[in-house]
């Protein structure tokens, strides 16, 4: 760097020189393992992109093939005061599709169909003998008991809330 034997540096120079020529290198590689990090983080977002990109694509084509379906259907006039029959059930979908999804063959079953419909269609919450009223395998002792069973069994899948003690309700409606 420096040219005749005049020139030469003092000896802080050549210690800041030095200095700077070691960490230059370590500077470099730090750059270098951040942007193999980058790199390798945009490769993992890339991939997720990806799986996004092809999931969007299958519900796209599941709802251009829905239309389609629903638009070669006849249109059938709604009987006046069906819709206001049917609103509360909608509140079961959610639950019925969770069950079928996680195999919950007690959810889907008859009986307990049966005891959702009486629940979604209610204006607040029930009592076992309500149910059982409702249901109509009759208010003795033993069906009380028997209904009692499967609320509770609603209710620790969480589709049931017992607000009180022998009081029970959809979560759907208790958590709102």
């Amino acid at each position: 760097m420096f040219i005749g034997s005049e020139c030469r540096p003092a000896q802080g120079v050549r210690v800041l020189m030095l200095e700077w020529v070691m960490v230059v290198p370590s500077l470099v590689e730090a750059l270098t393992v951040r942007e193999d990090r980058a790199r390798a983080r945009l490769a993992e977002l890339r991939e997720q992109v990806s799986v996004v990109e092809a999931e969007l694509s299958r519900l796209v084509i599941t709802r251009e093939t829905v239309d389609e379906v629903l638009a070669d259907l006849p249109v059938v006039p709604v009987p006046v005061g069906v819709e206001a029959e049917a609103a509360p059930l909608v509140e079961l979908v959610p639950v019925m599709l969770a069950a079928q999804e996680s195999g919950d063959a007690t959810v889907l079953s008859e009986p307990y169909r049966k005891v959702l419909v009486v629940f979604a269609q209610a204006a607040g919450p029930l009592r076992c003998k309500q149910v059982c009223e409702q249901v109509g395998p009759g208010t003795a002792a033993n069906h009380v008991e028997a209904m009692r069973s499967k609320l509770k069994r609603l209710s620790e899948r969480g589709i049931l809330t017992e607000a009180e003690p022998g009081l029970f309700a959809l979560t759907a409606r208790a958590t709102r």
